[in-house]
């Protein structure tokens, strides 16, 4: 017996032939331990082997099946085996994509962050997704069906002080799938970003972040961070009603509606409290 949907057809997150990115913990393991629940079919994909049998591990326990691949999504032609593999394993090309692979990084002004953090945040923040999305869409597109997840972050827009990198990566991330949505209009894929603010992961466990940085980015984690399990849920709902944008806490939604009425106070704000705050 089909789920439904409001009544009205089966959503695209139950049973689904999906594949994750960054499955190996936090947001990643999440939509795949929730996909589980909701019957699906995992490829948990992740750069960490031993992580990622960990999530496929939690995904049998969900209820689902899963297949643990290793990948760095800033590798294109590891993607592209990522997708081949996908294909061979659910005999048929995947119906739910979770471009979700990230690093956070952060710490130092412009003009003093290093090339390799650049370099680094976004060949994994950015060309991941740019790979996943360019690998993917075509197949889903030829499905006539299914759905796409990019996982952004509300320093998509936030442009907080220090976090340049991270901020760029991440504008690029929302920028792309606001542009694939327009293109996959009518097809019957439906595409969503997420853009949370804080979220308890161990995505300041990386040395690209500075000390400082890493601190508060633990503490406001701490104090104001919502679960990865509520996001993966509310994103997953969200894509199946065809919602581009998620915004999961009630701050990104104040900081979206903020930066959009009055920009430049905006953007002074963030760096009176900046200063401040060191």
């Amino acid at each position: 017996m089909d789920f439904l949907w409001w009544g009205k057809s089966p959503r695209r997150s139950d049973r689904a032939n999906a594949v994750v990115t960054g499955a190996g913990s936090g947001i990643g393991r999440a939509f795949a331990v929730e996909l589980a629940r909701r019957g699906g079919r995992v490829v948990c994909a992740d750069i960490d082997p031993v992580r990622a049998k960990e999530t496929v591990g939690l995904v049998v326990q969900a209820g689902g099946d899963g297949l643990d691949i290793v990948c760095d999504v800033s590798d294109e032609e590891q993607v592209r085996e990522l997708a081949h593999s996908a294909e061979e394993w659910f005999g048929e090309s995947p119906s739910l994509v979770i471009n979700n692979a990230g690093i956070g990084v952060g710490g130092n002004v412009i003009g003093a962050t290093a090339k390799r953090d650049w370099e680094t945040t976004l060949s994994i923040n950015l060309w991941g997704v740019i790979y996943g999305c360019e690998i993917f869409v075509p197949r889903l597109r030829a499905r006539g069906s299914g759905g796409i997840i990019n996982v952004a972050s509300a320093a998509s827009f936030g442009a907080a002080p220090r976090m340049a990198a991270y901020n760029v990566s991440k504008a690029g991330v929302l920028s792309l799938s606001e542009t694939l949505a327009a293109e996959l209009s009518g097809t019957g894929v439906a595409v969503t970003v997420l853009c949370p603010t804080f979220v308890k992961t161990n995505i300041v466990d990386n040395p690209g972040i500075e000390e400082s940085a890493a601190k508060l980015a633990t503490n406001l984690m701490k104090w104001t961070g919502v679960s990865a399990e509520s996001v993966a849920r509310k994103t997953l709902d969200a894509n199946d009603r065809g919602q581009l944008h998620v915004l999961p806490q009630v701050d990104a939604k104040i900081l979206w509606l903020f930066k959009r009425a009055v920009p430049a106070t905006y953007t002074r704000a963030l760096g009176l409290v900046e200063r401040i705050a060191r």
